[in-house]
């Protein structure tokens, strides 16, 4: 237990929370990972019961030296242990396979980082068949709120569609939280100007502290100039040799950036649903921004003003979107999947979510006033894949209204909570 540990003024429930809870109660391992500063240690340390567990912490120096020399003691006289940071010692993880094999049932390891341990060989090698795995996502507008997730992507899964209807209170807008991003200190300051200096020494700490941890980038100027073109791009297709080109440096070097910003859970990949052979279909992946916030701080737009008039601002929001869709789908058994569709030539929809054999097909749109024109991608999209139960069409405003048998527009905080 840690007992040396005071918890913070105000902690955030995260909806990840019950997921853990019971995963930790059938598995030996949880690996849970996520961007730095996204809550994960908060979590540990606060929710129930892993706060009950003793913490020990990579950042700890004296921990750190002890788990690359003798990590089996690290856990003596106890059963449950949180290893936070474990990416900055992967000595310590074949100690937690010797556990794990030799004492069948004894222990609980929750093991926590910034890096995706996924993409790192020797995690892979050590905990295959061992276990599961989860990533925590920057705060969602119901986490900050303190609400319960919204269940209305599983309802829309089973064709059970909302009622007609409009909201008692207009959806907040949009353009201050795509500014001042998700990142849960960010809370606790009320000015763009704040915002600011925090994501400039988030930037500035994830290059000389966090890429350096597991890699060897010398170039730091070079990998910046990749994050802010491909901030630019957020929500839109990954196009790895416009941005070499752009950048001003080789393909090969642009794809190794890429693969670093994905482990480092700051970006990642959206698939194409490409269920067929068929040639119609774009193939390529789109990308995002795991937090909204750090795509415009990068993007240059670092006033209310600048960010509104910002040609980009259409692709902010749906980043905003995928974030929350990104949550939603994590907290379902099992996770269900998310992609999009586009035909080369002709309609797209901005999201797909598969869960098992079930599909539905998600538009946004920054709009008040949704029409039924917005809905040509999903139309054509439920055309070709008639076994979907329907589409979603996301607007900033806030009516519930169909603009199709299966298709209803509804305002975008029905998936935020």
């Amino acid at each position: 237990m840690n007992n040396s540990y005071s918890p913070p003024e105000y902690y955030y429930q995260r909806w990840l929370t019950p997921t853990l809870r019971a995963a930790s109660e059938d598995h030996p391992v949880v690996v849970l990972t996520g961007a730095r500063q996204v809550g994960k240690s908060s979590l540990l340390l606060n929710a129930d019961p892993f706060r009950q567990w003793r913490y020990l912490t990579m950042d700890d120096f004296d921990v750190l030296q002890q788990a690359r020399e003798y990590p089996d003691a690290l856990w003596a006289g106890t059963e449950q242990i949180v290893i936070d940071e474990v990416q900055k010692a992967p000595e310590v993880l074949l100690a937690v396979k010797r556990a794990v094999d030799n004492h069948p049932g004894k222990f609980r390891f929750i093991l926590s980082g910034s890096a995706n341990l996924l993409l790192m060989r020797q995690v892979g090698e050590s905990l295959a068949g061992r276990a599961v795995y989860f990533v925590l996502s920057p705060l969602a507008l119901g986490e900050r709120n303190q609400v319960s997730p919204p269940d209305i992507l599983s309802h829309a899964l089973r064709g059970d569609w909302l009622v007609e209807t409009s909201l008692a209170h207009t959806p907040p807008d949009p353009v201050p939280i795509l500014l001042q991003g998700s990142m849960p200190a960010l809370l606790r300051l009320d000015k763009p100007s704040a915002w600011v200096r925090w994501w400039d020494g988030y930037v500035s700490t994830y290059l000389e502290r966090d890429l350096r941890q597991i890699s060897q980038i010398s170039a730091l100027l070079d990998f910046r100039r990749v994050m802010e073109f491909l901030a630019l791009r957020t929500g839109q297709l990954l196009n790895r040799s416009e941005i070499a080109r752009d950048a001003q440096l080789s393909q090969p070097t642009v794809h190794r950036y890429v693969n670093l910003l994905e482990t480092t859970h700051l970006f990642e990949r959206l698939p194409a649903y490409t269920p067929s052979r068929t040639t119609r279909l774009l193939k390529s992946p789109k990308a995002f921004w795991t937090d909204p916030g750090l795509a415009v701080f990068l993007s240059g737009y670092f006033d209310d003003d600048d960010l509104r008039g910002a040609r980009e601002l259409g692709s902010y929001f749906e980043t905003l979107i995928f974030q929350h869709l990104r949550v939603l789908v994590g907290l379902m058994t099992p996770p269900a999947r998310l992609y999009y569709w586009r035909m080369r030539k002709g309609p797209e929809v901005d999201f797909i979510v598969e869960h098992g054999r079930r599909l539905l097909g998600i538009e946004v749109k920054l709009t008040s006033q949704p029409r039924y024109g917005d809905t040509t991608g999903l139309q054509s999209f439920l055309c070709d894949y008639p076994q979907a139960t329907g589409g979603l069409l996301l607007h900033s405003g806030k009516t519930i209204r169909r603009l199709g048998e299966n298709i209803l527009a509804v305002p975008w905080t029905t998936i935020t909570g």
